[in-house]
């Protein structure tokens, strides 16, 4: 290997990774070829796990030369598609994914639904992530615009129409209701409406009705007012998220393991106006900048249109070539931005967080029936060795930063479904600094203790402290679950209660009775309840952490003002509407509010 690779030519290209059966392990390009290869080859050292893994399996390598390395970007991303190489960071399943199609050529264009994207002069609008996504968007489109959906030839001479024209869901080209110019104009409107320019549409059809309604055609008018009204009311639902009528693609990007979840947001002329989660595969040991790149080429290779924003989460590394690159497919210049700050950081955070949603609700349609349910306990059961199915399940959290307003979370699954009333707060008393050990101590012995007392109580009342889990998991490794299992020993509980803990980074269980971790396969039904239930603590104790922090942060400011009590302080938040915006007035405007002096005023400004 070391002898070719000082052969290969100084030139941008592609290579290819090939084992013994000559199956492709990886694609990649690169804008000097020998030097990638000898990365690969002569000094791999300090390459990530997954490349090093590949590289035990390589026999062979090939190489496909190009002009320039925006021609061999284009060519990796062909060549991904075509092999699906194991060790390529990729789309799942990105060949199949749907798109709206509209050929002009027809004399009456219909409205497709396709998975192929040629070039035969039809317009395309997609990807969409799914069937089921384009199917909504057509039946929207449907109820919107009367375009034809039958596959009939248009003659204009048929007898009458079918009922889609009488419920105004077709303009009835078989019949000759319409000329040719007059249905292509319905089509010029389902490709404004999918391109986003709703309120073009709008404006033309409210010309239309006022024509009508000049010719006393009341009826013909009714019907054009009822079509505006229903794309008014889809307006109206899209969320305006721009100052300005920019169009662009916001990306958010999520990523866990070996999988990486893409949230699209789709904003044309400052509107919101869809939405489209994507996986990507193969990501482990992928740096988040470098799964963007792959998802910008592997997404923009193949949908029709590219806006002339894109915001990103994180900045690719060759962010400069895939400009050049999507300017070149735009026909335009296209601006690829991390913003820091503004509406636009807002966005990025917004559609993050939908990748995460899109994430949990795989796991959650994964555990949807009840044999599914079931499956997932007793796998557990399995693979904890518990002594009974794992129905009642609790898991705690720690959350805080730096010590500061430290808390515990306790969740509760019951049957694989979570049960709310039962979830419990902590607010660390007895831990300073940060320790998470011991803030979890602390939080095992208060619940625990509520445990005894209630099997205590004079009554024999139980409520939901006096239910026996079946088993207890903590969010975290193994000093984590040393932490507690210190508290079981102490109370006397560990015999009676099974235990375990999951670190994050791998997934990984751990139970005290157990020599080795457990590995639960990546689509284990156990491994998605455990993965809920975990982040379903998370997500309750921080959620506490951040009340407690803004609740401090007002502490700080205004309790601090002499003469300034718990009336003026409601007073001065309502009036202002945060710390910051009191920080910010002038000494008139804070004496202007009710209850409050100039020496009052004063004294705020010097405190806060």
């Amino acid at each position: 290997m070391h002898e070719r690779v000082k052969s290969v030519p100084t030139v941008p290209g592609v290579y290819l990774m090939r084992d013994s059966t000559g199956g492709v392990l990886y694609v990649g390009k690169a804008g000097n070829l020998r030097n990638r290869l000898r990365v690969y080859f002569t000094r791999a050292v300090g390459l990530p796990p997954k490349i090093e893994s590949m590289l035990t399996k390589v026999v062979d390598f090939e190489i496909i030369t190009t002009h320039s390395e925006a021609e061999a970007l284009i060519l990796e991303n062909t060549l991904i598609k075509r092999h699906r190489p194991v060790y390529n960071t990729r789309l799942r399943d990105d060949k199949g994914y749907p798109y709206i199609k509209i050929d002009l050529k027809e004399e009456f264009p219909q409205v497709y639904f396709t998975r192929r994207v040629e070039k035969d002069g039809a317009r395309y609008f997609g990807p969409y992530a799914s069937a089921s996504s384009v199917r909504r968007t057509l039946e929207l489109l449907k109820k919107l615009f009367p375009y034809r959906s039958c596959t009939k030839a248009i003659t204009g001479m048929e007898a009458r129409p079918c009922l889609e024209y009488y419920i105004h869901r077709c303009v009835a080209p078989c019949v000759g209701y319409v000329t040719k110019e007059e249905y292509r104009e319905v089509i010029s409107q389902v490709m404004l409406f999918l391109e986003g320019k709703s309120g073009a549409v709008v404006r033309g059809l409210k010309v239309k009705m006022a024509e009508a309604s000049g010719r006393l055609e009341f009826e013909r008018a009714a019907v054009v007012r009822d079509q505006v009204r229903a794309i008014e009311r889809v307006m109206e639902e899209q969320k305006v998220v721009s100052v300005n009528d920019a169009d662009m693609d916001v990306i958010g990007l999520f990523m866990e393991k070996d999988e990486a979840w893409v949230e699209v947001f789709f904003v044309r002329q400052g509107k919101l106006i869809g939405r489209d989660h994507f996986i990507m595969d193969g990501t482990r040991d992928e740096r988040a900048s470098d799964v963007t790149s792959h998802f910008l080429k592997q997404f923009y290779g193949g949908t029709p249109y590219v806006p002339p924003l894109v915001l990103l989460p994180y900045a690719p590394e060759e962010a400069g070539l895939l400009e050049e690159w999507l300017g070149s497919r735009r026909g335009g210049r296209v601006l690829l931005k991390v913003p820091a700050r503004g509406v636009k950081a807002a966005l990025i955070k917004m559609a993050t967080e939908n990748a995460l949603q899109a994430r949990e609700q795989l796991r959650a349609k994964a555990l949807a029936g009840e044999d599914a349910l079931e499956g997932a306990l007793r796998e557990l059961q399995e693979q904890l060795s518990l002594p009974r199915l794992p129905l009642r399940i609790e898991c705690y959290d720690i959350s805080n930063i730096q010590g500061s307003n430290a808390v515990g979370s306790m969740v509760v699954f019951q049957q694989g479904k979570p049960v709310p009333t039962h979830y419990r707060r902590f607010r660390i008393r007895s831990v300073s600094g940060v320790d998470d050990y011991a803030m979890m101590r602390e939080v095992l012995e208060r619940r625990f203790r509520h445990l005894a007392e209630a099997a205590e109580a004079a009554d024999g009342s139980r409520d939901s402290w006096g239910v026996v889990p079946d088993l207890v998991l903590i969010d975290g490794g193994k000093g984590h679950l040393s932490a507690a299992w210190e508290v079981f020993l102490q109370l006397g509980i560990h015999g009676m209660i099974p235990l375990a803990s999951i670190a994050k980074e791998e997934e990984t269980l751990f139970a005290p009775h157990m020599a080795e971790p457990v590995f639960l396969p990546r689509n284990s039904q156990a491994l998605f309840l455990v993965q809920r239930v975990r982040d379903e603590a998370h997500r309750f104790a921080i959620t506490y952490h951040r009340k407690l922090r803004s609740r401090s942060s007002m502490r700080s400011g205004l309790d601090a003002v002499p003469g300034v009590g718990p009336r003026r302080k409601r007073l001065l938040l309502r009036h202002f509407g945060s710390i910051p915006a009191i920080r910010n007035a002038s000494l008139e405007e804070i004496a202007a509010v009710p209850g409050m002096t100039r020496s009052l005023a004063q004294k705020v400004k010097e405190n806060i």
